[in-house]
This record gives structure tokens, sequence and C-alpha cells, in this order.
């Protein structure tokens, strides 16, 4: 894909992505939001423009290191939601990022088969679930959210998105891949929710993003073991699984009450 066509994409996924969540979170609540941005919407097209070049070969290697990257994500989850019970949005967000890259860091220097890191990243989201604090009770009228709001989580969304994927390349193919998972829509939805409504929706939307990622590691362990016998066929696959484990995590989560 060429460069004009890549930042095309970013700018038209992005905002849309965070303004269909921010406006889910608002009428279902604020762990659907997180939830519905646990699909890899950007990660997903990433990895199918690098099956068409490099090639499947790299992808395929590319997709478990970006798979590898959900236990980063799941430490984000529960470091804001511990944080986000005594201070701002903004340390939490800070304290989210450093557990993010701390995990990074780790994971930079650990060598497992594809297989073995999947089933360590299924122990490790159901740890955070059960690590993670419950939400404070919330106000129960409406809020009135101020004209500035979407547009200001769409703008931010987009701004991290152009600026990560841009200096990512400099980091090196496997960090790259790590860096790829960063919660970059799970990090405005849930500090502009801290800012306006407080910590209960924050943690609530890093708590629907856990239960995504059960969606999101499937969906990268299926691209890292089918890539090599057809783009095609592990697309398909992989959007059906990601799909089926994403409804079958909320509907769990509803249940349970983590959604």
């Amino acid at each position: 894909m060429n460069p004009a066509g890549a930042l095309a994409l970013k700018l038209v996924l992005t905002p849309a992505l965070v303004g269909a969540a921010s406006l889910a979170g608002r009428r279902w609540g604020s762990a659907v939001g997180g939830w519905l941005i646990g699909i890899p919407f950007t990660s997903g097209p990433i990895a199918f423009f690098l099956a068409l070049d490099p090639g499947p070969d790299f992808a395929a290697r590319a997709a478990a290191g970006v798979m590898a990257g959900a236990i980063s994500q799941a430490a984000f989850c529960v470091a804001y939601a511990w944080t986000a019970q005594r201070w701002g949005w903004t340390v939490s967000l800070i304290a989210a990022a450093a557990g993010f890259v701390a995990i990074t860091i780790v994971l930079n220097a650990v060598a497992l088969p594809t297989a073995g890191f999947f089933v360590v990243i299924i122990v490790v989201i159901v740890v955070s679930l059960f690590l993670m604090p419950q939400p404070a009770p919330t106000r129960a009228e409406p809020i009135e959210f101020p004209a500035w709001d979407l547009p200001a989580r769409m703008l931010v969304a987009t701004a991290f998105v152009v600026v990560l994927t841009a200096v990512a390349p400099l980091l090196g193919a496997r960090l790259a891949g790590l860096l790829a998972p960063f919660p970059l829509y799970g990090s405005v939805l849930a500090a502009f929710a801290h800012r306006i409504q407080g910590a209960g929706p924050a943690i609530g939307v890093v708590g629907g993003l856990l239960l995504g990622l059960f969606a999101f590691s499937s969906f990268f362990l299926v691209l890292s073991l089918l890539l090599t016998r057809g783009v095609a066929l592990a697309f398909a696959c992989a959007i059906v699984v990601a799909l089926v484990v994403h409804g079958a995590s909320l509907l769990i989560g509803r249940r349970v009450g983590l959604a």
C-alpha cells in the first residue's frame, strides 16, 4: 500500500472507530465501548498489507508479535484501573503506559512458540480480569457531554495513530510488532470518560478492552498459523474466529458483571 493510501486509511478509519465506540459507550455503557475497540480494526488491515508486501511469511511472524502484545495491553488495563481508584486521568494514563512499556521490554527478550504464547496470553487475560477493581457507582442522572468532546476524541486518537505508526518502523520489526497493539483508542476513550464522567466509566472502558483481548489474540493466532497457506483463507478464518470469540466474551462478561 502506498504511503498516501495508508495515511488516508488512518485518517478515515481512526476517527470513525473512535466515534462509533464513544457513541456505543454513551448508549450501552463504557464497558461496551471498550469492548468494541478490542476488534483489530487497525492492526488487522496492517497485517493484510504486510501479507501483500513484503509477503505472507513476514506477515505471519509479525502477526505472532502483535498477538504477544495482548499481554502488554492487559498490563495497561490493570494499571489504569487501579491507578484511577485514587488519581485523575493524567496519572492513570502515565501509569498504564508505563505498565505497557515495561511488559513490552520483557516480551522483546522472550522467545516462545506461537501456540505457547497464546496459552500464556489467555492465562494473563483471565488473571487480569480477576485483578480488575470494581468500578465505583456512577451518578444516575444523564451527563451533558460538551460539544467538543466527540470531535476532540477523534482528533486526538487520529494524531496518536499517525505519530506512532510513523515512528514504529524505526524501532525494528520485533519491537514495532510488540508496540503496534498499544491501546491508542482505549487511551483516548478512558481518558475522556475519566475526565468527564469519573473513574467508574474509565475503569469500565479498560475492563471492556480487556474482554476484547480474547478475540484480538485469537485473530492474530489464526493469522500466524494460516497466512503461509493463503492470505484469503487466513483472513477469512481469522475474522470468523474473532467475531465468534468477541460475541462470546461480551455475553460471558455481561453474565458475570464485567461488561
